[in-house]
């Protein structure tokens, strides 16, 4: 969609990404979560600290869509070194965030930052791609699966007192 600019994120964005990763966070998780557990992960899980620290590593990538009329942030990726409990190949990276507002869901902006992540990854000599993503949310699955990942492993996810299921997927690069 043309009126989504997919740009790399720079060092003075890491407060555009903390309202943007706690924004999508919020969203999608929102009937999951109880409020106050909610408040705590999006205070230290998706502070401008935290981006700050993707921002300033060079093993890490990141990529912010904006809203073109506006220069509003509606949705982000990063990639990473894998930090995940499955047997890990040497040089595979791990896709830790990726998140769109849905009202821009079907704009054709998840492709885009999928497609960024998979040309970093292979840029990089990756042998694969990996994410890990909450087991019931379907519609991120199929999306995945329809970007050509295929089920990796499991691990747990631990938001307040609730504990998750997730999934860990990877694409063969």
């Amino acid at each position: 969609m043309s009126n989504i600019i997919l740009r790399r994120a720079n060092s003075q964005d890491a407060e555009r990404l903390a309202h943007i990763g706690a924004a999508t966070f919020l969203e999608t998780y929102v009937e999951l979560i109880e409020g106050n557990a909610m408040v705590s992960h999006c205070t230290h899980q998706h502070s401008p600290a935290v981006y700050a620290k993707y921002l300033a590593d060079p093993a890490c990538s990141v990529w912010l869509a904006e809203y073109a009329a506006t220069g509003a942030p509606v949705g982000y990726a990063v990639n990473c070194p894998p930090d995940l409990p499955i047997p890990i190949e040497p040089g595979d990276v791990e896709l830790k965030r990726i998140y769109v507002l849905s009202r821009f869901h079907g704009s054709g902006t998840g492709p885009r930052l999928i497609e960024a992540a998979v040309e970093d990854a292979r840029q990089r000599g990756a042998p694969r791609l990996l994410l890990g993503t909450y087991e019931d949310n379907q519609r991120a699955i199929a999306f995945y699966r329809k970007n050509g990942f295929e089920l990796a492993g499991t691990r747990r996810f631990q938001v307040g007192d609730k504990v998750f299921d997730d999934i860990v997927l990877a694409q063969r690069l």
